[in-house]
């Protein structure tokens, strides 16, 4: 009966480490105000993502933009997310993103390695992800609402 015991508790404890390990492996980590980003908030949706620094002048214009695309995207499953380059985590990304008056999901933690994102040596640049997770586009220099929009809706369409 103890053999018995032993079996099954392994077989639990293998069970609940996999589960435990398949919910971090989902977790976008945490956002600009220290808030949890879920699997289940951005997964299915298409993805703009974009890489900024404060040092860089176009990522300062670009911004509103990006702001003004997040409010137009509201219903559409598609959502824009930030990545500061510099990979500023807590108060110093908080500070950033409010500097640059930022509306959007900033995250903390880089999704390249999630979504297989080319390595960048320029800024700023954005990579849009179709709603399975598959880099679509990755277009470099400063980028407008409408052109990403039109981007995206030329995206969906094909």
């Amino acid at each position: 009966m103890g053999l018995g015991l032993r079996k099954v508790g392994k077989a639990v404890l293998v069970i609940c480490t996999g589960l435990l390990l398949t919910a971090c492996a989902e977790d976008f980590g945490l956002d600009q105000h220290g808030r949890k980003v879920t699997a289940d908030s951005l997964d299915g949706q298409w993805l703009i993502i974009n890489y900024w620094a404060e040092w860089c002048a176009p990522c300062r214009t670009e911004i509103p933009e990006l702001n003004a695309l997040e409010e137009t995207l509201k219903n559409q499953s598609a959502r824009v997310i930030g990545v500061n380059f510099d990979a500023l985590q807590g108060d110093d990304l908080k500070r950033a993103a409010d500097s640059f008056d930022i509306r959007f999901t900033v995250l903390a933690q880089d999704p390249a390695a999630r979504f297989e994102l080319p390595p960048t040596d320029v800024l700023p640049v954005t990579y849009i992800v179709d709603a399975e997770g598959k880099l679509r586009e990755r277009l470099v220099g400063e980028q407008t609402s409408a052109g990403l929009l039109a981007h995206l809706e030329r995206l969906r369409g094909e």
